[in-house]
């Protein structure tokens, strides 16, 4: 029996398979079939018609057209029982963790007040009923699918986050019982919190490490496999993109912020602003 990849066998597009979210829309052979797959990705199955039968280690899922799917990545196997007339069609979405983990950071706040109501559990297999919000926005996809031209990262990280918090105003316990899969995840997860959070702090290399319970060496190494650049670099990138958005948008003035960027003098700051950006700070407000 033949083992499927998924979605690595459904693409040839080796540029598409770079993004961490991936929207195909899928139509079963014309014939019944019982196969192996591994899913390499998360996914979200939209069905559209048909029904197939996923046999998971610990749980058998019948998807059908009455609702969505959530399928963590793992090994599965697929039953289609395909009845006389009936295809089976859906749009599915493959997303994976560093997505997953986006979504979580970007409503950390909404996310965290939300555990703090009650105990969540872990269920990488969850089903929702279609509703009026769900068909439209199926519908959406199909239009986008349909139009021929290329859907753009934004676009499909638009529409991920469009159905994700639905889910999760609606549905926020079962939603947040969806995992990352693997436990360097989640702590890859812990270490965005905690640096993402503190990018103006002045909180120190040492005590983010501290806060994430790893020693030093071990958090610059994962540092730079998740951000992929060494912390110093992108704390200045990070640093330099604020500083100019306050100053060209916020109309603030250099001497009044440097110290919020842990300069100790204005000449310092406007230094390493002009070489990061080629210009001063004076420079590039006129």
């Amino acid at each position: 029996m033949d083992i499927h990849h998924l979605p690595q066998d459904i693409f040839s597009d080796n540029q598409l398979m770079a993004d961490d979210i991936i929207f195909h829309p899928y139509k079963a052979p014309a014939h019944s079939f019982r196969g192996k797959c591994i899913l390499h990705r998360n996914a979200i199955s939209l069905v559209l018609s048909g029904t197939k039968t996923m046999h998971f280690a610990d749980k058998t899922v019948r998807i059908n057209s009455d609702e969505i799917h959530f399928l963590s990545m793992g090994n599965c196997m697929v039953t289609m029982e395909l009845a006389q007339g009936v295809t089976v069609e859906s749009i599915l979405i493959f997303f994976d963790n560093k997505a997953l983990g986006d979504f979580h950071l970007r409503f950390k706040e909404r996310i965290e007040g939300l555990r703090r109501k009650g105990e969540i559990g872990v269920e990488p297999f969850l089903a929702f009923k279609k509703d009026g919000f769900i068909n439209s926005y199926i519908a959406s996809l199909q239009i986008l699918l349909q139009s021929g031209l290329p859907v753009s990262g934004e676009m499909k990280r638009l529409k991920f986050e469009e159905v994700m918090l639905y889910l999760l105003e609606k549905y926020p316990s079962a939603l947040l019982a969806f995992p990352l899969s693997k436990n360097r995840d989640l702590e890859d997860l812990e270490i965005r919190k905690a640096v993402e959070t503190n990018v103006m702090t002045g909180v120190s290399l040492e005590e983010l490490a501290f806060i994430c319970n790893l020693s030093l060496s071990t958090f610059k190494r994962r540092f730079i496999a998740i951000y992929g650049m060494a912390p110093g670099k992108w704390f200045l990138q990070q640093r330099m993109e604020i500083a100019k958005e306050m100053i060209v948008r916020g109309g603030e003035r250099p001497a009044d912020i440097y110290h919020k960027f842990g300069y100790e003098t204005h000449s310092s700051f406007s230094q390493s602003f002009k070489q990061y950006f080629g210009v001063s700070p004076r420079e590039l407000k006129h």
